[in-house]
């Protein structure tokens, strides 16, 4: 928690116009808090669920930042139903279950335990029967959690290659579409594996446009191979990969299960940005302001993203435009930061869009602004994403600090934390992707 966040007055709630800036932080919080909320396995899982087989096993597998917290909430729905298997998790967000054994693994770049708890995945799912039922609970960071390399490479192939793209400025989906091609249980292969026994998939998006197929690069989803894409993607970023690992991207799925071979899937979305975002709009009216939501699945370069958003935010404190103040601008979806040549400082793609949002602003009275991931964790940073105010740059040059250059060495998170503006939450077990939220009030 944010140690500048505060609980919101009664005279806010009532539609008090002019807020000060305890107030106006704690109103941001606490949207970003209802997103979170909104995405908890433990409030929306059960409601997805099928009946329970009568007479086949039920084995749970799942991979994901949420998948011990969807195995917990799994075993409350059912609490008599004789369960088997294992999810594999984010070092750190392991709950404690009684019959689907949790596994913690590496995030974002894979370890030997990642590899391990693949296997064990496939092994747990091979040999069931027609009458067998296969729950995967599948969310973001499932493509890491989940590394089992295809014949020919190794785990150290694929460490390399997540090294790569995560500096590479790709997006989420160019950068699964990579993944599951170098993989053996992604693509749909460990449906595959489980043939034929049926198959249900509960997910928690953290994807732009919850396309399921990429979604921890879909382990139970039918792989599309797309030569060209995959070729536009090394190019684009200019991916130097080694000479296997080109090859192997090349062949694309040749020698693994045809689609044809897969079972059908029932899968499921339980929790996504869109829900998150509309979560957020209620609590916004519920306070007196008006939610725009802008999108769930917004992307591109984060320093960039905050100054478009700053133009937007001035255009409705100014002129009222495309709404009158008091508003909030909410978005989801996942921005990238491009590292390039220049050896990184601090920071995440929220706490870098809220510093281009600041330099953007340049001090503007009246907005506010939160960013964070709703998993917890900005990055590989242990806050979530931060707050801007309208002094924060006034605070920062106070100090001595010049936004504009930390902004140039990526070092977003030592701004944030140097101004004690940082909202840390700890591992939230859900994973929605990023939330982001301006308030404007009115001008004057």
């Amino acid at each position: 928690m944010s140690t500048r966040q505060q609980s919101i007055p009664s005279s806010v709630l009532a539609g008090q116009r002019k807020w000060s800036d305890e107030e106006a932080r704690g109103f941001v919080r606490r949207l970003f808090d209802a997103a979170v909320a909104s995405a908890d396995p433990l409030h929306v899982l059960a409601a997805h669920l099928p009946d329970p087989p009568r007479l086949g096993r039920c084995v749970v597998v799942g991979a994901g930042k949420s998948a011990a917290t969807m195995a917990a909430a799994l075993e409350r729905a059912w609490p008599d139903v004789d369960l088997s298997g294992l999810v594999v998790t984010r070092y750190g967000h392991a709950v404690p279950t009684q019959r689907i054994e949790v596994i913690e693994a590496a995030h974002p770049v894979p370890d030997d335990r990642s590899e391990h708890a693949a296997r064990r995945m496939l092994a747990a799912v091979s040999g069931l029967k027609e009458g067998d039922l296969v729950i995967a609970l599948i969310s973001g960071g499932g493509s890491s959690l989940l590394a089992l390399p295809r014949p020919g490479l190794s785990l150290a192939d694929k460490q390399a290659v997540n090294r790569a793209l995560l500096h590479s400025g790709a997006t989420i989906a160019e950068m699964n579409l990579i993944r599951k091609q170098l993989s053996a249980i992604k693509g749909g292969r460990l449906a595959a594996a489980a043939a034929p026994a049926r198959v249900m998939t509960l997910a928690i998006s953290d994807v732009p446009g919850d396309d399921p197929a990429t979604i921890a690069s879909g382990p139970t989803v039918p792989e599309r191979f797309d030569a060209e894409a995959i070729g536009e993607i090394l190019a684009r970023y200019k991916l130097d990969l080694p000479p296997h690992v080109m090859k192997a991207l090349s062949d694309g799925p040749a020698g693994r299960p045809a689609l044809n071979d897969l079972p059908p899937v029932d899968f499921r979305m339980i929790a996504t940005p869109a829900m998150a975002l509309a979560a957020c709009a209620a609590t916004a009216r519920a306070h007196g302001v008006t939610p725009i939501i802008l999108g769930d699945a917004l992307e591109g370069e984060s320093r960039e993203v905050g100054t478009v958003m700053a133009g937007i935010a001035r255009s409705v404190r100014d002129y009222g435009q495309p709404v009158e103040a008091p508003a909030v601008l909410l978005s989801g979806g996942e921005t990238t930061v491009s590292i390039g040549m220049t050896p990184p400082g601090r920071g995440g793609r929220n706490t870098e869009f809220l510093a281009g949002l600041a330099v953007a602003l340049a001090g503007a009275r009246g907005i506010w602004a939160i960013a964070g991931d709703t998993d917890g964790i900005d990055g590989t940073e242990d806050a979530a994403g931060a707050i801007v105010a309208p002094d924060t740059l006034i605070r920062a040059e106070a100090k001595g600090l010049n936004a504009r250059d930390y902004l140039s060495r990526h070092d977003s998170y030592s701004l944030f934390q140097a101004l004690g503006d940082l909202v840390v939450t700890g591992p939230t077990l859900t994973n929605v992707n990023d939330i982001r939220a301006i308030l404007i009030m009115p001008k004057g």
